[in-house]
């Protein structure tokens, strides 16, 4: 793949432009002068025979091609492109001024002075114009050949093509008709070689082949450079496809239908709308959408070419029908109701052809959207979806492969993917509310890769669909986690609360009944043993009640209901060595399930401090904001590194807060410390 060249840091300033525009202002100077000299040529003599008509209208060729140049050069002084286009133009208007001077100055008994060098110049230096339309194609459109091996290689052809041009120019003329028509003093070979004497047509014959081996060699540049290229270079070779595209149809329009001055007009589109289309793809390629403009030059031509079969088969059907050839009148208006009635049906279904030949459905935006919104609505696993979306853009653009991406939890990642991966691609990002939750891979090349304003707008909603889906199926299993993550803790608690009672409480109360009777059993006969059983019954009844605390604490920290949830955080900070400056409002009333998520989060951070941070003081704030409950706690201590995988301690506060819809961020910030941010919902989510 070739680096985008930059056009837009040389522009000329000052008297560069003057320099740059040299070139250019002699072209137009020429034009006058050549029209001048064109309106005194007369009727008929050896002048007229050779120009073969007026050179004025040639010289136009060179005006506009040399104010193409003129404009690229203004873009780009250094654009090699521009000054190779700039002296093509002065080419062509050199050579329609020497053949308005060969048109008006040479006449059966004289000629106007330099007319050998004039001459000379129309017939034998003109055979480089093909050459020079090859060094603009070789270096179209960075200016320069194309890297590797295809540089040396494309020296040899311009070496090639100079050597065509060159045996045209010593080739012997041998036209005795001609030289009998020059006054004397003109010498139509004044660079022959005359030891080449009798091998003048091999000479013309090996140099136009030559000319043509060249030519074919550029073109061959062409197709690599453009199979090379993507993005922006690909869309500025396409300008240059679709002026050839439009030089065939004007082509076929001249074979078949009688045009007034269709050679001069042919000869003038074929030089001039490849720069013109060479100029736009330098200077500004996306002044129009070349995918439209190519699809749309398309439907043209295969419109032309079906009126013009249809044409041709209707007037042979009546010609043989009618046995009798037909009058002028009659075939213009046969030409006229074949077009009425086939335009209109034709050139809809054709446009639709061709745009799906090229683009594939994206013209359908509403079936495409409404597709897939019917698919997925119908389909309820998450990788089906996907596949969904995945054909659904494959099929909208037109592209062989889709890939579609999603992230899920615990770094997973669901792949669906259509077609057959190409060798390069390109990734967009699928977000969703401004998070990036997926990816989607196109390919990298090709005519249907390329996306216009519109084909962005019908992608983006078709992937915001593919967003929904993708963060509809995250949803639905984090959902069924959260499920099971209750399910199992409640199981849990229960099975631990069951095995305190059964293998704690239960034996000790058993134990105490049993004591209880013995002590009532001696109380008349041993009232001192009995006693004794009493005291150690009242032990024992002491422990019962510290388990039954215990159990009710796991269950429900008792300092939130005795002292408030900032009493208990404070209670709980007594514990530690790191100081801690607690700021929080008064009256703080919180529901109970926020109230022990935010004890529960803050004994873990606070656990954290202690244990690993080497904080020499800590700071907690508690805010209500919007409905939000929001805990910070800042440390000064050594931080977390960025590469560390996060802990047990560190996963379950993110997992305390979103019990509740909540979040948990931990940062170490570049002054160092850490700081923890809980953020919870004081409203259950709906």
């Amino acid at each position: 793949m070739q680096p985008e060249p930059r056009y837009d840091d040389a522009r000329p300033r000052g008297l560069q432009v003057a320099g740059v525009l040299v070139i250019p202002a002699l072209c137009v100077v020429l034009l006058p002068v050549a029209a001048w000299i064109d309106m005194g040529a007369p009727d008929r003599g050896p002048g007229v025979d050779i120009a073969g008509g007026p050179g004025w209208p040639w010289v136009v060729d060179g005006v506009v091609l040399g104010a193409l140049a003129s404009v690229i050069l203004c873009h780009d002084r250094k654009q090699r492109f521009g000054w190779v286009l700039a002296l093509f133009g002065l080419f062509w208007a050199l050579d329609g001024f020497s053949q308005s001077y060969v048109h008006a100055g040479l006449t059966a008994d004289h000629a106007w002075p330099g007319m050998t060098f004039m001459l000379w110049f129309l017939d034998r230096f003109a055979s480089y114009l093909t050459s020079v339309v090859a060094v603009l194609l070789l270096v179209f459109p960075t200016g320069r050949f194309l890297p590797g091996r295809w540089t040396p290689a494309s020296w040899c052809a311009v070496g090639v093509l100079g050597l065509s041009g060159l045996l045209i120019i010593v080739a012997p003329a041998e036209d005795e008709q001609r030289s009998g028509m020059l006054p004397p003093g003109v010498d139509q070979d004044p660079t022959t070689i005359h030891a080449f004497a009798g091998h003048g047509p091999e000479l013309v014959s090996l140099g136009i082949t030559l000319g043509v081996v060249g030519f074919f060699f550029s073109l061959l540049t062409v197709v690599v450079r453009y199979r090379r290229s993507e993005g922006l270079m690909r869309d500025r070779m396409r300008w240059l496809l679709w002026s050839v595209l439009v030089i065939v149809v004007s082509i076929v329009v001249t074979v078949v239908a009688e045009v007034p001055g269709a050679d001069y007009t042919g000869a003038f589109l074929a030089t001039v709308l490849p720069p013109a289309a060479m100029t736009v793809a330098i200077v500004r390629p996306q002044l129009v959408s070349i995918q439209d403009l190519l699809s749309r030059t398309l439907v043209l031509a295969a419109l032309v070419t079906v009126l013009v079969l249809a044409d041709a088969a209707v007037l042979g059907l009546l010609t043989l029908v009618l046995d009798d050839a037909l009058t002028q009148a009659q075939v213009v208006t046969v030409v006229l109701l074949v077009a009425v009635l086939l335009y209109g049906p034709l050139r809809s279904r054709l446009s639709a052809a061709v745009r799906r030949l090229m683009l594939g459905e994206r013209g359908n935006r509403y079936d495409a959207v409404a597709g897939l919104a019917s698919t997925l609505e119908t389909t309820d696993d998450s990788t089906e979806q996907l596949s969904a979306v995945a054909r659904a853009v494959a099929s909208a653009f037109g592209v062989p492969f889709v890939s579609v991406e999603v992230d899920r939890g615990h770094g997973e990642r669901l792949v669906t993917t259509y077609g057959e991966r190409p060798a390069q691609v390109r990734t967009l990002p699928i977000t969703y509310r401004d998070v990036t939750i997926g990816r989607l891979v196109l390919p990298a090349r090709g005519l249907r890769s390329r996306l216009s304003v519109r084909d962005e707008e019908l992608l983006g909603d078709l992937v915001r669909q593919a967003a929904t889906a993708a963060r509809t199926s995250q949803l639905a299993e984090e959902v069924q986690r959260s499920r099971e993550r209750l399910v199992t803790a409640r199981e849990e608690e229960r099975r631990r609360i069951r095995r305190d009672l059964h293998d704690g409480l239960g034996p000790a109360l058993s134990g105490i009944v049993f004591q209880l009777e013995a002590a009532r059993m001696t109380v008349e006969r041993d009232p001192a043993r009995a006693r004794d059983q009493v005291e150690t019954v009242s032990a024992q009844v002491q422990e019962v009640v510290a388990d039954v605390r215990r159990l009710v604490h796991d269950l429900r920290p008792p300092a939130l209901d005795d002292r408030g949830l900032v009493g208990a955080l404070r209670q709980q900070a007594e514990s530690l060595d790191v100081p801690l400056d607690v700021v929080a409002p008064e009256d703080l009333r919180l529901p109970a399930a926020v109230e022990v998520a935010a004890y529960r989060i803050v004994g873990e951070a606070l656990t954290n401090v202690a244990r690993h941070a080497a904080a020499s003081q800590a700071r907690l704030d508690l805010a209500v904001t919007d409905d939000t409950l929001v805990v910070e706690l800042a440390d000064d201590g050594r931080g977390i590194p960025a590469d560390r995988a996060a802990g047990v301690g560190l996963v379950s506060l993110r997992e305390r807060a979103a019990e509740l819809g909540g979040t948990t961020t931990i940062s170490s910030p570049p002054d160092g410390g850490t700081v923890v941010r809980a953020r919870l919902p004081l409203r259950s989510p709906a």
